[in-house]
């Protein structure tokens, strides 16, 4: 079962997923023809997997390092208690910032800061330090990229049956 809404995936919401991710740019008739099934079964099975949050979105896969912010940082944020709304209200507005979660363990949040230098990834962490509610932060610079982000490993896992 999937962890957030206990929905399986069957062969056909695997192999519709699979095939967006290797052909995004295709139309409901191309992906139809390639699965084999009406383009009415892919419009009905993508609207739903839409509906029930397993897809939720077809922007483009963006290469940051191919637009000048090859430079991947991940800093652990300690906020003081009460403080959390207001760090997570700051931080949104920083565009380095393109990831935040909220952990357990050593500190409170995580973030994935993207940047064009290592002094860019050090002025963007002076400034995560000077918001109301920041208490203390840790930085790791990112040398290699080892395993891309990828979901199909999973989406293959929760296929039903």
């Amino acid at each position: 079962m999937t962890a957030q809404t206990g929905h399986r995936l069957d062969d056909l919401d695997v192999r519709l997923i699979r095939d967006l991710a290797t052909h995004p740019r295709s139309g409901i008739l191309e992906t139809a023809r390639r699965l084999g099934v009406a383009r009415n079964t892919v419009y009905a099975r993508l609207a739903r997997l839409q509906d029930r949050g397993v897809i939720v979105g077809f922007g483009p896969d963006v290469d940051l390092g191919a637009i000048g912010y090859g430079v991947m940082a991940f800093t652990t944020i300690e906020v003081i208690q009460g403080r959390f709304n207001e760090v997570v209200a700051e931080l949104v507005k920083i565009p380095e910032v393109i990831e935040a979660h909220t952990v357990a363990g050593e500190g409170d949040m995580l973030c994935r800061i993207a940047a064009a230098s290592n002094a860019q990834i050090m002025s963007v962490v002076e400034r995560i330090v000077h918001i109301p509610g920041v208490d203390r932060t840790r930085t790791a610079i990112s040398l290699a990229e080892q395993i891309r982000y990828r979901t199909m490993p999973l989406v293959e896992r929760a296929r039903s049956g």
